[in-house]
This record gives C-alpha cells, structure tokens and sequence, in this order.
C-alpha cells in the first residue's frame, strides 16, 4: 500500500481527538480548545502518550514508505513546516537518539529530531479549513495519517531505526 497515492484523511476521528488529548495535562481544557477552533494547530508535549521523531518531508516519505513495505506501516504521522512528523512509542525518541549513535550510515542520513519528555511539538488542526493552505510545508500543516483510534500502534525505536537504514 502506498500512503501517498492514497487520499490523505484529512479529518481527526473523535476516538483520534481522545488519544490526542491524552497528551495534554489537560485533556478536557484541550478537547474545549480544539470545540471551539477545530482548524487552528495546537502544541501537545511528547512522553506521555507519543513521542515524535521529525525528519526532511523528502526522506520522511521514503521512511513511510519502507515501514509500509516492510509490513508494520505506522501510526499517526503529520507534515509540518517541511518536516515529516512520525509518531512514536513513548520512550522511542531518546531511545533512537542513543542507537543512531552507534550507527555509522547515520552520518548519511538527513537529521532527525527526536522529540520524547519535556519536549512539545505543533500538531496539525483536527480539521482542515476549506480554503487554508493546501502546500505540504505550509500553513498549519496536514495529517498524512491522521488519528482515528483512541490506542493507535505507534511503531519503536528499533523499527523506525530499520526503516530509516534501508532508505539512507
């Protein structure tokens, strides 16, 4: 299955929203929030329920594309400001951080941004605007995957680390 010849899901499911929300100290002040401005983006902090490695649009989608081709395909995964934003077991940014260390193709690789406890990251709106940005890279951002379970697989540490060493 390729992701990105497939029409994006450009809407947040509520059992999605829930997930999200979970990330906030304030899950209900952030369910308010987004009730009352659905198309905004919002700022969620990583370690809770997710983490979020960040990597170059271009070597993102190659990423994507491997763990879809490899079998375990991902969970939710968002394009910001030229990023691809991956969402990750908690726990899986300092833990990839660590093994890309050791990893002497990861000098050949784009950086990538781990993003794990008491760092936060900006997620796209839960829905998009009928006449907002459409450019991937601009604007609010866009899910590629959006949310839609309230426990979605997040993939590790170990296989983002395979993924991103067969496309690197």
């Amino acid at each position: 299955m390729d992701i990105w010849t497939q029409q994006s899901v450009e809407y947040v499911s509520a059992a999605g929203e829930a997930w999200l929300a979970s990330a906030s100290e304030f899950p209900r002040g952030m369910r308010a929030l987004w009730e009352a401005r659905p198309w905004a983006p919002s700022v969620l902090p990583c370690g809770r329920a997710f983490d979020v490695i960040s990597m170059p649009s271009l070597f993102g989608r190659r990423v994507l594309d491997e763990l879809w081709a490899s079998g375990p395909g991902c969970g939710p995964v968002a394009g910001y400001r030229g990023r691809t934003l991956l969402f990750v077991q908690p726990g899986a940014a300092p833990r990839l951080r660590r093994l890309l260390a050791w990893e002497e193709w990861a000098r050949d690789v784009p950086p990538l941004l781990c993003h794990g406890r008491g760092d936060a990251v900006t997620v796209p709106p839960l829905q998009r605007m009928v006449h907002g940005p459409d450019s991937p890279g601009q604007g609010s951002g866009r899910w590629i995957v959006a949310p839609d379970e309230r426990e979605p697989w997040l993939p590790g540490a170990s296989v983002v680390l395979g993924a991103a060493s067969s496309v690197g």
